[in-house]
């Protein structure tokens, strides 16, 4: 059996489409067809069939797949062991990562990285929840966030390591009446105007949380991504907002800007997580890289006295 063509029919079950393969894989999508037929007449049934213009698996085809995830993840093992006796954990690391968390992990990673010889390519993306999983596909380790648990929806099938749990709190002006509170209850802050996220954003979670409990809809009046917009709309209004405690800048005593508060009576904390295909998370690279986002995220999470993963 080929080791290519069972690491093309993963690449097909995980992309979805010949063309998202080629892509992946810089080839033409004739060439990727070609050895998809090469593959089914070696293993003497068929592994594709047609699915509207494209082409799906058949069952046959997803066990194969799986056997190549399989595949890959021990051919990763072996390589990850020889380049560790050779080389030590030196190499280049693909990241893709939540900015929010990029931002309390990776400097302190960058520099220790560096001091080993790792190289970190990163790249930021704020998207939904369940569409980190998918940037796997590219990238040595993904970092995400989940307000449901330490994987998020959709990474199934990738290794997911906890990093850290972040409080998210109410942010507000410092001149706000609620900001003379320690801390905020649903009551307190039920009938304010709000600042939100698009659906499928892990904050939204805590003001959808906030109407459940107090039994009315919230006045969500913006919905935007950028936490440094927000907190410039948050330190110039009376509007209120959900944000990261972690990477919030928040002004001192006596000064304007934003104030934060935690929220009691609802659940609001996130979970950041590094995912990583089965197969890449062997890498020595990789392996260190997580040793560096752990202790990084330890000590982040020790200066704000943040719970536990």
């Amino acid at each position: 059996m080929d080791v290519e063509h069972l690491l093309l029919l993963r690449e097909l079950a995980e992309r979805g489409s010949v063309t998202a393969v080629a892509q992946a894989t810089h080839r033409t999508p004739s060439a990727v067809s070609q050895q998809l037929r090469t593959a089914q007449r070696h293993a003497g049934m068929a592994l594709v069939e047609p699915d509207g213009r494209g082409l799906r698996l058949t069952e046959a085809g997803l066990l194969l797949a799986r056997g190549g995830v399989e595949v890959a993840s021990a051919l990763a093992r072996v390589e990850s062991d020889w380049r560790a006796f050779r080389d030590g954990p030196g190499g280049e690391v693909r990241i893709a990562a939540l900015p929010s968390a990029a931002t309390f992990l990776l400097p302190a990673v960058q520099r220790a990285a560096a001091e080993v010889g790792l190289v970190l390519r990163v790249q930021d993306d704020d998207v939904a929840e369940a569409d980190f999983a998918a940037l796997a596909a590219d990238h040595d380790l993904v970092i995400g966030h989940s307000v449901a648990g330490p994987r998020p929806a959709g990474s199934e099938g990738l290794v997911a390591t906890p990093l850290a749990r972040e409080p998210l709190d109410v942010a507000l002006a410092a001149g706000h009446p609620l900001a003379a509170k320690a801390r905020l209850r649903v009551r307190d802050v039920v009938d304010q105007e709000w600042i939100g996220v698009p659906a499928g954003y892990p904050f939204d979670t805590v003001l959808a949380a906030i109407e459940h409990e107090a039994g009315v809809p919230l006045r969500v009046t913006q919905r935007v991504r950028d936490n440094r917009l927000v907190e410039a709309l948050v330190s110039s209004s009376r509007l209120l907002a959900v944000l990261p405690r972690f990477t919030t800048p928040v002004a001192p005593p006596g000064a304007d800007g934003v104030v934060l508060r935690p929220l009691v009576g609802v659940r609001a904390d996130r979970f950041v997580t590094a995912l990583a295909r089965p197969d890449r998370a062997q890498r020595a690279a990789v392996r260190h890289t997580l040793d560096l986002l752990r202790t990084a995220a330890a000590e982040v999470s020790r200066r704000h006295h943040a719970p536990p993963c």
